[in-house]
């Protein structure tokens, strides 16, 4: 069933029950999704509708961190030429900063100024929630009839309840690390599927790369393209974004005395330093101690283990 979507509008301000909006602006580049079609496949279909009585998912796309969780959703809006929003989210987050901020104009008056999400909500663009497991829950119990069927968010500074656009979509992006909040459950009901992202292989973590550095020489991308897949089978999170920090920085050096070039070796270990810290120099030595170190916060199974080792013939489980 084909979908007749909204074009983008030139109109900076909106008027909802009376009140005048001021609306945010849309990202005005979008990047290429590149490597295996699948995850943006799937994305679009949660976009679908199938029927005027069917719904639009909101799915939540989890992975580490710079492997293209945002990328995949900018991807994903310029496949269905929708204007892109995206709000980051933080552990400071307010309701009023995801719905309608009032801000003292010059006159003044008060001014309320919309956010990207409420500006998509009204236009039936696409707004991206990144990092949304950095936000806390109350700030996401604003958004809970956003996400189901009501598909309507209430601003009470004001006084406005806003009908989300027939074309309105919404994804969110988490990272999965340690400096994130556990979204409550009545939130991830709704926030479904789970897309989940893996690192690229190593063809397509070249493309990537090639893509979003052209200028750069062979020899320094397939550098970065070993180590960063070195780093993947031992399940170290370096990643994309961190490739093309090292790329940029080498061909910077490589590019600052043409007339004295650096030799390459010398140059890529003083990126990796640079960029990632020493510990990058050694990748087999940092995944022992990963190791080591998530093994030493296992706890003990019983009494029996805070007296004897595990192999101790006089341990009481043996």
């Amino acid at each position: 069933m084909m979908e007749q979507r909204p074009s983008a509008s030139p109109a900076r301000t909106m008027v909802v029950q009376g009140i005048t909006l001021h609306l945010a602006q849309p990202m005005t580049s979008l990047q290429e999704w590149i490597g295996s079609r699948e995850p943006l496949q799937q994305l679009l279909a949660c976009w679908l509708m199938v029927d005027p009585r069917d719904l639009p998912l909101s799915p939540r796309i989890t992975g580490p961190p710079g492997i293209g969780k945002t990328t995949l959703a900018m991807s994903g809006a310029k496949e269905r030429k929708q204007d892109l929003y995206v709000f980051q989210c933080t552990a400071d987050t307010r309701p009023e900063d995801l719905l309608i901020t009032p801000v003292l104009a010059e006159s003044g008056t008060i001014a309320y100024h919309a956010s990207p999400l409420v500006t998509a909500v009204l236009t039936g663009s696409i707004c991206v929630l990144d990092e949304g497991n950095r936000m806390n829950e109350k700030s996401w119990a604003s958004l809970a009839p956003l996400l189901d069927h009501r598909r309507c968010v209430e601003s009470i500074i004001a006084g406005i309840l806003i009908q989300a656009h027939e074309h309105f979509r919404c994804c969110v992006t988490m990272n999965e690390d340690a400096s994130t909040y556990e979204v409550p459950d009545y939130i991830l009901s709704r926030l479904q599927p789970t897309l989940g992202l893996g690192f690229p292989s190593r063809e397509d973590e070249m493309a990537i790369l090639r893509y979003h550095l052209p200028f750069a020489a062979d020899e320094v991308l397939t550098l970065a393209v070993s180590f960063l897949q070195e780093a993947h089978q031992l399940n170290l999170e370096y990643s994309v974004r961190d490739g093309l920090h090292l790329i940029q920085y080498a061909v910077k050096r490589l590019a600052q005395d043409p007339a004295h070039p650096v030799a390459l070796d010398r140059l890529w270990q003083e990126a990796l330093v640079k960029v990632l810290g020493p510990d990058s120099l050694n990748l087999e030595d940092q995944s022992r101690r990963r190791a080591r170190a998530m093994g030493a916060h296992s706890f003990p199974k019983g009494l029996g283990d805070f007296f004897f080792e595990e192999d101790d013939p006089l341990h009481p489980g043996r």
